[in-house]
């Protein structure tokens, strides 16, 4: 498939958003020139904040020109790293042993500070091989206590460019640790962008994403995570290379069959280029590493937008786990894409069954959003 002619492509959308000023691997000017540290309010290497705080500056104004750089020399818990506004190419793994571990954008607009990379599941890997769905991931996070502020996670690999590749899936983000949060950040990509996922099958790890914006076309939030989406915007992209709907489906959750708790979206909005009725609202995933898993998605209080097959807005992505067996329910959504026309496509909570799905419900003792 290709998608020639999609305006603006996911390349020049990354460079553009970063700031006119901005070049691949450098840090903007602009605050240097005026006098300003570039790192804002968070300090510099010469009044840091504390001896556990970092500076990433791809000029080399802070300890270290790249991300993957300070992350490696973050050896243990409770590390910020300040990002000053750049566009960092390159590839982070956040390992287990690295517990607690904040990333801040320096400027307080994600825009201004972006780490991609353009791998997919299917580019081929130097020792040979491919680089799989999660080998593909921009930034893959795995240790507990994760925090980023500020800060865009992207995937700008393009069907357009690599017409010889029949593995599309490229992860922006893929986060698997507990008590994992992301505030005001954007996650890009066109498939498989967001991965909220768990490190292991019988690990419930809990996420939480709060005033974010993510986008893409192919299943651009899955994993089985527990995980609460919180008054995020959720942008579909419109494609050239199919000639019919669906064009994609934005959630496609794998949670495990003995979490009781799998996405949560709350408060919402799921907005798009693409013509009306396109997309799926989701797909259940089943992988084949665990069949006995039971997808589950709330989404309540969420203003779906005309995108949306209102008519049929799940489907299934195996036949053989059909998503009615599954765990979809909605509440209280708004919207042309929330309508209800054929009921039994569109399972809805009762207001007490609405009661326990909460992000209380979904986080128990851990309480990020007090943070935010």
């Amino acid at each position: 498939m290709t998608e020639r002619g999609t305006a603006p492509s996911r390349r020049s959308f990354v460079l553009a958003s970063a700031g006119a000023a901005l070049a691949l691997g450098t840090a903007a000017p602009a605050h240097a020139s005026r006098g300003r540290s570039p790192f804002g309010r968070y300090g510099s290497p010469a009044a840091r904040l504390d001896e556990r705080t970092m500076y990433v500056h791809a000029g080399g104004a802070g300890d270290f020109t790249t991300v993957r750089a300070a992350v490696t020399a973050a050896t243990g818990t409770g590390h910020t790293l300040v990002v000053a506004p750049g566009v960092y190419r390159e590839t982070v793994a956040v390992s287990t042993a690295r517990k607690d571990m904040t990333w801040i954008g320096a400027s307080g607009d994600a825009r201004d500070v972006t780490v991609v990379y353009d791998n997919a599941a299917g580019t081929p890997k130097p020792g040979g091989g491919t680089y799989g769905t999660t080998g593909s991931a921009t930034t893959l996070v795995q240790g507990d206590g994760f925090t980023a502020r500020d800060i865009t996670f992207a995937n700008d690999w393009l069907r357009a460019d690599h017409p010889e590749i029949s593995g599309t899936q490229a992860v922006a983000l893929k986060v698997q640790g507990d008590r994992s949060a992301f505030v005001r950040c954007r996650f890009l990509g066109h498939q498989d962008t967001l991965y909220a996922d768990s490190t292991a099958l019988g690990t419930f790890a809990r996420q939480y994403f709060r005033d974010c914006y993510a986008e893409g076309d192919v299943d651009f939030v899955f994993g089985r995570a527990t995980a609460v989406f919180e008054r995020c915007r959720f942008h579909t992209l419109t494609r050239t290379d199919l000639a019919s709907a669906p064009y994609g489906f934005v959630f496609a959750p794998s949670t495990a069959g003995a979490n009781p708790r799998g996405y949560l979206v709350t408060r919402s909005t799921i907005t798009s280029g693409a013509p009306d009725a396109h997309y799926k609202l989701a797909r259940p995933w089943v992988p084949s590493s665990d069949t006995t898993a039971r997808p589950m998605l709330t989404v309540r209080e969420t203003r779906l937008g005309a995108v949306i097959d209102a008519v049929a807005p799940y489907t299934n992505m195996s036949s053989g786990f059909p998503w009615q067996d599954q765990r979809f329910a909605e509440y209280r959504n708004t919207g042309p894409g929330a309508r209800i026309t054929v009921p039994e496509n569109r399972p809805q909570l009762t207001a007490e069954e609405a009661a326990a799905h909460t992000r209380e419900a979904y986080l128990g003792d851990w309480a990020p959003w007090k943070g935010c």
